[in-house]
């Protein structure tokens, strides 16, 4: 059956859509981290030379990249001038400026994922899984994306969905943020609400170490962090606010984290979860607007970094059933759930025990 022809459901037109879509994410992932898409959003048309000159790149593969882009339809081409142009409803989702609703990191992930691939086939055939030294850019990239999100909505809108937090906060309470990554979340509230003592939990010394110079260039005086397992946290009626960013789904024991996240908590103290929303039904995410985005940065990242360590692989999309379920048995007896506008990808658990 040749593509194309007569019974075959249109699949073969998909799966052709699929590559192009694939090479294309990777040229998206470019044109970010080049600043490519930046750059041509502040320009008129301009030919390949005069963008490349604007970015400071070169200019052949500034040229090919182009090819790309406007085969793909995202950037637009002038055959009779051979200027290129992004128009605006389009950077409006690729450029920075575009903050929470900048999409084009997204396509980051493929590149991150790629690499592995090997030894995901491996595991397949074998069990096991790919630890997180496997993945040398995922603290960088983390940090931009939650980051964009942080930056847009935690302080003004995440922090206030749990009740009279940001009244306590400003008062002067005891924090931890476990699973902190590159401490941006913490250091952020630590610049906010300075009566108050922030500690940063994680067990990659590169992410620790990224978190205190952010926190020495920002002057912060009320942050620490700390390099250590969080399922070890070994605290105990330590803190009034515990806060943990997409950390829980990729532990190795997210089970034992949540119990010692319960056990650090004063008697009146909250946690604020925020992770993956989904459901744990296959069934009912057939509709998920990022279903196979997640479902496949899980088989080849979190639950993968789980089952290296002999974990649980708890996975991405273990779901809001079964995040209350956990929830319950560390010892959370109540557990709201809220969301933040504009963000697809996650939900937010607030959790006290009484």
């Amino acid at each position: 059956m040749a593509v194309g022809e007569a019974g075959s459901g249109g699949f073969d037109e998909r799966m052709i859509s699929m590559a192009n879509e694939a090479m294309l994410a990777l040229m998206v992932s470019i044109g970010h981290r080049t600043r490519l898409f930046d750059v041509m959003a502040g320009l008129p048309a301009a030919t390949s030379q005069e963008i490349a000159s604007a970015a400071g790149l070169n200019e052949r593969y500034v040229r090919e990249w182009l090819g790309a882009m406007t085969t793909g339809r995202i950037v637009d081409h002038d055959g009779g001038t051979g200027t290129f142009s992004l128009p605006a409803d389009r950077a409006a989702w690729l450029t920075r400026a575009a903050g929470l609703n900048n999409l084009a990191i997204m396509t980051e992930y493929v590149g991150l994922l790629a690499p592995v691939e090997d030894q995901i086939v491996d595991c397949f055939r074998n069990g096991g899984g790919v630890p997180y030294s496997g993945y040398p850019n995922f603290q960088a990239l983390m940090a931009e994306d939650s980051g964009a999100v942080q930056d847009a909505t935690l302080i003004d809108v995440t922090l206030p969905l749990v009740p009279g937090i940001t009244g306590r906060l400003r008062q002067g309470i005891d924090v931890a943020d476990v699973g902190c990554g590159s401490g941006h979340a913490i250091n952020l509230m630590a610049g906010a609400f300075p009566r108050s003592r922030f500690t940063g939990y994680d067990v990659s010394e590169a992410g620790i170490a990224a978190a205190r110079e952010e926190a020495k260039s920002m002057g912060l005086a009320n942050a620490r962090f700390e390099a250590r397992d969080a399922a070890g946290l070994g605290e105990t009626a330590s803190f009034d606010f515990i806060t943990s960013f997409d950390a829980v789904h990729d532990q190795a024991r997210p089970d034992l984290m949540l119990a010692g996240i319960c056990r650090a908590l004063r008697p009146d103290g909250v946690y604020l979860c925020v992770d993956i929303v989904a459901s744990s039904v296959l069934a009912e995410n057939l509709d998920h607007p990022l279903g196979p985005f997640l479902y496949t940065v899980s088989c080849m990242h979190c639950m993968s970094v789980s089952l290296a360590s002999g974990g649980m692989g708890l996975g991405s999309m273990w779901g809001e059933q079964t995040a209350r379920k956990m929830l319950a048995e560390a010892g959370f007896m109540s557990v709201r759930t809220a969301r933040v506008e504009g963000d697809a990808a996650n939900i937010c658990y607030i959790a006290t025990k009484g």
